[in-house]
């Protein structure tokens, strides 16, 4: 008996023709989905959405700081899992998805940094504070960097990319201790108000805003991973070119 034809499947992607060709349909939608929401998230936030009765206008900062905060850690996620599949089973095409994702998640980490700065300011008094959040979170940009200062190595065979992988993969562990700082240690960092077992402790005036920009800077973070990956993709058939062109 014949097994069913199916039209779409996650390990169909594996193929790295088959990615690129669903990769250049699926980023322009995500720029557009992305920038539509941007718009509606940033109305959202500086006009429909009201000040804090605590942190009054300061708290519009958290539109930007909580999605950054998330992006930054799910892009590394994304950068540990890619990391397995690659020292695991070699796939090329999920280095190149780690290697093309570690410049969106440190800038969204360099974001939140700046962001947690100008919030700190006002209210704790200054603009850096050896808080475990913002220390473990500084940590995150530092793997970021030295990932990506490993990855640009060029050498002939894969030994940097492998002790990259690794480094990723040992980094992850960074990524609960930011999650549960909070909990574990007496921090001057707010608690989770959203993620929490008990629910939401955010008013809904305030949660579709933040909501929506998490959404736009999601897709716009797909579309710019999705591009970054197709154009290292076409570099690297420009130099099998050139390779092929000059031994003939």
């Amino acid at each position: 008996m014949t097994q069913p034809n199916r039209t779409f499947s996650f390990h169909r992607l594996a193929s790295p023709a088959r990615f690129a060709k669903w990769a250049r349909v699926a980023a322009p939608i995500a720029a557009l989905v992305g920038t539509f929401l941007l718009l509606a998230g940033i109305y959202l936030a500086l006009f429909a959405s009201p000040p804090d009765y605590q942190q009054g206008e300061t708290v519009r900062i958290m539109y930007v700081h909580v999605p950054a905060a998330w992006l930054s850690m799910m892009l590394y996620a994304l950068m540990a899992l890619c990391s397995v599949f690659w020292l695991v089973w070699k796939h090329p095409l999920a280095d190149l998805i780690a290697r093309n994702a570690a410049p969106i998640g440190a800038a969204f980490t360099l974001i939140v940094l700046i962001t947690g700065s100008l919030w700190g300011k006002p209210m704790w008094g200054a603009w850096w504070v050896w808080d475990a959040r913002l220390t473990s979170v500084l940590i995150l940009f530092f793997l970021y960097l030295g990932y990506i200062a490993i990855t640009a190595v060029d050498v002939p065979d894969d030994s940097n990319r492998n002790i990259a992988a690794v480094i990723s993969l040992l980094g992850a562990i960074n990524l609960p201790i930011i999650k549960f700082s909070v909990e574990w240690w007496n921090t001057l960092h707010q608690p989770a108000s959203v993620l929490k077992m008990s629910g939401p402790a955010i008013d809904a005036s305030m949660m579709w805003p933040l909501m929506t920009m998490f959404a736009a800077l999601l897709c716009i973070s797909v579309a710019c991973v999705l591009w970054r990956v197709l154009g290292a993709m076409d570099a690297q058939k420009c130099r099998r070119i050139q390779l092929q062109s000059m031994r003939s």
